[in-house]
């Protein structure tokens, strides 16, 4: 579905012609004080028409990495500097942002709750508001999460990689590492699928800490992504390594409840029946291991090392062919 980038831009009631650069707040609720909640929303429009972008965050509260990247973006990029728009939306969940939870105050789940109703509830409504507001204007999308509480994410991407020219841009993007992942209901990604807007999810790090790694190759990978389909000039283009596509993933669990060792890192690669971790007692002893079912890639881990039997441990991206792949996770991004 192609968007038009028209002369005048219309968000909240609020016109906004070429040339300019504007901040306003969605409107995403109250509080039981009647203190309206907005969700913040920049808007960089290029003298020249072109494609237009969103740049999404904290749709699940917790998961601020991705703030700090739109905040970063919002410095480098310049409306004179740009064709057609983008929209820059640090917290989505603005209301889980600020109690740092991943969830609205009724534990809603946003990003199950898309594409919303302006008549449901307080998420449908907020879903609602984002779609129209937002997404409907947009040929592209890039939503930038984190691991859960406690889990720590490799660098990634997650998108439906059978579609060619979102497996493009995901090469455009340089993570080192893209997911096959289905579409979920209520998701933005799929909401946004079905208004025509390619969107990429990337997750890196864990909720609510700053991974400076991760915020590194998400920035790099947004402006990389911007250069790609001619809203920044091609000069911005951003050199990356080969990123590696997995058509599947699991989740090793803990085999006995204990205290875990792990053996193996985010970003290592590893082979069928390899060991990735030990669970023992208080004291150290009665060990019972952990081994990898299938070759492939540790692109999620738990972060607390305290396990009781059944609980996930280690996600693992399958990778048949993993020549030439190498763990750049925790090296310094340049």
């Amino acid at each position: 579905m192609k968007k038009n980038d028209p002369d005048i831009l219309k968000i909240n009631k609020i016109s906004i012609p070429r040339s300019k650069r504007v901040q306003l707040n969605l409107p995403a609720g109250s509080l039981f004080d009647y203190t309206e909640v907005g969700i913040p929303v920049e808007v960089l429009r290029g003298s020249k028409p072109g494609p237009t972008i969103f740049i999404s965050a904290a749709i699940h509260g917790d998961e601020i990495n991705g703030v700090e990247v739109v905040r970063r973006l919002s410095k480098k990029l310049n409306y004179k500097n740009i064709s057609g728009t983008v929209f820059l939306i640090p917290v989505v969940n603005v209301f889980g942002f600020n109690n740092k939870s991943r969830y609205l105050p009724d534990r809603r789940d946003l990003n199950r709750c898309f594409p919303g109703s302006k008549s449901g509830s307080l998420a449908g409504q907020m879903a609602s508001t984002f779609m129209h507001e937002v997404v409907r204007h947009c040929q592209y999308g890039i939503d930038i999460h984190t691991g859960a509480i406690h889990r720590s994410n490799m660098p990634q991407i997650r998108a439906k990689i059978d579609d060619e020219e979102t497996k493009k841009l995901i090469q455009v993007f340089g993570a080192p590492i893209a997911v096959h992942s289905n579409l979920r209901d209520g998701s933005l990604r799929e909401a946004a699928r079905k208004k025509g807007v390619k969107t990429l999810l990337f997750e890196g790090g864990e909720a609510l800490r700053f991974d400076e790694q991760a915020i590194k190759l998400c920035t790099k990978g947004c402006l990389a992504i911007m250069s790609e389909i001619g809203i920044l000039s091609k000069k911005t283009k951003v050199k990356s390594e080969k990123c590696f596509f997995a058509y599947s993933s699991y989740w090793e669990r803990a085999p006995h409840s204990g205290i875990i060792s792990f053996r193996k890192k985010l970003g290592d690669k590893v082979t069928e029946g390899e060991l990735l971790a030990t669970v023992s007692d208080l004291f150290g002893s009665n060990s019972h291991e952990i081994v990898s079912n299938l070759p492939g890639v540790i692109i999620g881990k738990t972060q607390i090392p305290l396990i009781k039997k059944g609980d996930a441990v280690l996600h693992i991206a399958t990778l048949d062919e993993l020549k030439g792949y190498k763990n750049q996770v925790f090296e310094e991004l340049t």
